[in-house]
């Protein structure tokens, strides 16, 4: 009960410098002793402070003015992993050179060209500075540093090796980057085809299939079954193209809000994906190289066990396998070795669950987790180049069966008319 209680009195107190951090930022132009001009930013309550440093620093102030906000309340790009990543492994460097935790943030910051970064990384640091750990200062920004983040840094300061550790950290986010990249590009290529495929029928329905219908109409010739069906659906997309726009834009929206609001279509969604063909391997490997390497790097900056899945169950980046890591973490709670409840699941193929095995008997399960992992990375970026080359010739065939079967539809009443006038 102490430490849940400790625990809320250290984020209370982080929260409160947060709001203490969030301070305007100043552009200033100044002279130095040298009257060389001279100019930066820098955080402050107000100008007159801004102007007070400066003169403190040895230069004469000429002009200082608030940094305008942007017209619709942003402060700059926004934070993505890989700035994370980089920012991990710059620190990292700085600090196993001997560079002063603090004085690395300034380096860092300095150098970042995302203003809500660069931001962000002057309030943690300030928060150091008023005495937070690094862990309790991260707690600024749970989404950009999450738990398990959080987490290995605390491990890490715990254990008196952070630096190591953060390396460990940068390490692991670049792969995790590297792995969904993967993902993006193989959902990316059946993604294309059915665009393509889509753009390519709206634009003959709706400017070439009317001119062969006004064509037919004039000639009054009897119009055979596919035809019939190309004319009657140009029809309907001119008369309703609303709808089908409606539709188009509606129907991924739809899905997005419901898989967000509704757990169980979003875990029969997760599931439908993971049984399509080669799409559905690749995810498959990807979740488990997350889950490996997840849980090789908690595991081996020192989290217990059961802490360390629970960390796990939000990296893999699936549904399916973030309720079958859960359902690890109660087995393991209870006194179940972690290859027995993973071979529970049914999710883990037999080669994971007994290198898991012989990790656990020798010691070594962060290393046995680091060859998994290493493993299904290579798994996905073989599976995705195999798709790539998939997809070509299914490009083609796509296309040509859409494409192909619209243009001999309509052709089809003028092979007619040829023979009955050839006859």
């Amino acid at each position: 009960m102490a430490t849940v209680t400790a625990a809320k009195n250290a984020r209370a107190q982080v929260a409160s410098r947060a709001q203490v951090t969030q301070m305007p930022t100043y552009d200033w132009v100044a002279l130095d002793k040298r009257g060389k001009r001279m100019k930066g930013s820098m955080q402050s309550k107000n100008a007159t402070l801004v102007k007070a440093e400066l003169r403190r620093q040895g230069m004469n102030p000429q002009n200082v003015k608030e940094q305008s906000k942007p017209l619709f309340g942003g402060s700059g790009k926004t934070v993505k992993p890989r700035d994370v990543a980089i920012f991990s492994r710059q620190i990292a460097t700085m600090m196993a050179s001997g560079v002063p935790m603090v004085q690395a943030f300034d380096i860092i910051a300095d150098g970042q060209k995302n203003p809500r970064f660069k931001t962000m990384l002057i309030n943690v640091k300030q928060s150091i500075e008023g005495g937070s750990s690094l862990h309790e200062a991260l707690h600024l920004y749970p989404i950009q540093f999450d738990e398990l983040y959080r987490n290995l840094v605390r491990a890490g300061e715990s254990a008196g090796v952070l630096d190591t550790v953060l390396d460990t950290v940068a390490t692991y986010k670049e792969r995790m980057e590297s792995i969904k990249s993967k993902i993006k590009k193989a959902m990316f290529y059946p993604l294309m085809v059915m665009a393509v495929a889509a753009l390519v029928c709206v634009i003959m329905l709706l400017f070439v299939v009317p001119v062969f219908a006004n064509t037919f109409k004039q000639a009054g010739a009897e119009l055979p079954a596919p035809t019939l069906i190309v004319v009657s659906a140009s029809q309907f997309m001119q008369s309703y193209w609303y709808i089908v726009l409606f539709g188009v834009v509606a129907v991924p929206f739809a899905i997005v809000f419901a898989k967000r609001r509704s757990t169980k279509f979003a875990h029969f969604l997760d599931r439908l994906m993971l049984k399509f063909p080669v799409l559905g391997n690749i995810l498959r490997q990807s979740a488990i190289a997350r889950f490996a390497r997840t849980l090789g790097v908690t595991f081996h900056a020192g989290v217990p066990l059961v802490e360390a899945l629970d960390s796990v169950a939000g990296a893999t980046g699936s549904i399916v396998y973030s309720d079958a890591v859960k359902q690890m973490r109660d087995d393991v709670a209870v006194g179940h070795q972690l290859q027995l409840a993973m071979r529970q699941t049914g999710l883990f193929p037999n080669m994971v669950v007994q290198m898991t095995a012989i990790g656990e008997e020798s010691g070594a399960l962060d290393s046995m987790l680091f060859k998994v992992a290493e493993f299904y990375e290579e798994e996905v970026n073989n599976s995705v180049d195999t798709l790539s080359t998939l997809m070509e010739p299914l490009i083609m065939v796509v296309l040509g069966t859409v494409v192909g079967g619209m243009v001999v539809s309509l052709y089809l009443p003028i092979f007619k008319l040829a023979g009955a006038v050839a006859g």
